[in-house]
């Protein structure tokens, strides 16, 4: 079972920050910017503190700063210099980097309050959907990394999830009401054990918003069910979500099945399961590289 970091090795810091764990001795030795715990058996042991100094600094650094010039700095200059990127929206790249480290140490914090004002200040500046694209699905990705080699646990990840699911739905309430008669209706859902729901709610998200119809099944479909119900209603779109952890045979035998069973509707398939490897695309089975193909697709579509 998975455990909450608590403290860092110097290959954690290099994940998180982007610098060199060579680097990071070389300026630990020099400027005397952090001094870890060790271990009995003198491994460098990293504290949260020195975390967020190590991607306060990779920040300015990114953004023209020199690492003799920001090591002479305290630590309040050094926070005050990263809240200037962070309040100079101009710089949009800075404040979406800045924003980032913020969440990451928000979410092992599990400061809820600290995230809801991280959203509503980046939201309310760049708006939902630019959010979502250029902070948090940069951020999820960012996530799965952490949650892969320890730095964050399974409740971290849920912590964050649920957070971000709540946000998203709200947002699509906002969403204007569609004529069932005039638009385009897409089914959304994810296959039996797929639990993670939060692209599929920015697509429905994505598609409400440019006035489609939108019938959400959520996680957890059996197939027999997603085939009954779209050959009863018919809709011109289905939309699921198959990721890497399902075999080449698996995700095969999935398209297969669904794309002889249902052949009045057009199947796109998200998520990071990849295409390439496929023997065989059926016609109707289309597979979206990223969210911007949803959203030209939605724009585009008559």
């Amino acid at each position: 079972m998975q455990t909450i970091v608590e403290n860092y090795s110097i290959k954690d810091l290099e994940r998180l920050s982007g610098i060199k764990a060579h680097t990071i001795r070389i300026w630990e030795q020099r400027y005397n910017l952090f001094n870890p715990d060790r271990t009995d058996t003198n491994i460098r042991r990293y504290s949260d503190y020195d975390l967020r100094l190590l991607l306060n600094i990779s920040l300015l650094i990114k953004h023209g700063a020199k690492i003799s010039h920001v090591s002479k700095l305290t630590q309040q200059e050094i926070n005050s210099k990263v809240q200037q990127l962070v309040i100079s929206k101009n710089n949009s790249p800075a404040y979406f980097d800045a924003q980032m480290d913020n969440l990451v140490f928000a979410m092992l914090d599990m400061n809820s309050h600290e995230i809801d004002s991280i959203l509503d200040s980046t939201i309310t500046e760049f708006g939902f959907e630019e959010t979502m694209l250029t902070l948090i699905i940069p951020f999820l990705y960012r996530v799965g990394v952490m949650w892969s080699t320890g730095e964050a646990s399974v409740i971290h990840e849920h912590f964050l999830s649920n957070l971000l699911r709540e946000r998203i739905i709200m947002e699509i309430s906002r969403c204007k009401s569609t004529d069932h008669e005039l638009c385009e209706s897409y089914l959304l859902f994810l296959p039996e054990a797929e639990l993670h729901e939060i692209g599929l709610l920015f697509a429905s998200y994505i598609l409400k918003k440019r006035g489609k119809l939108v019938v959400y099944l959520g996680q957890n479909m059996p197939l027999k069910d997603v085939i009954y119900f779209s050959n009863k209603h018919k809709p011109k779109y289905l939309l699921t979500f198959l990721s890497s952890r399902y075999s080449l045979g698996t995700v095969q035998d999935y398209i297969s099945e669904i794309s002889s069973k249902v052949t009045h509707s057009k199947i796109l398939i998200a998520g990071n399961a990849t295409k390439e490897k496929l023997h065989k695309i059926p016609q109707n089975i289309s597979f979206l590289s990223d969210v911007t193909d949803l959203i030209y697709l939605a724009q585009s579509a008559a």
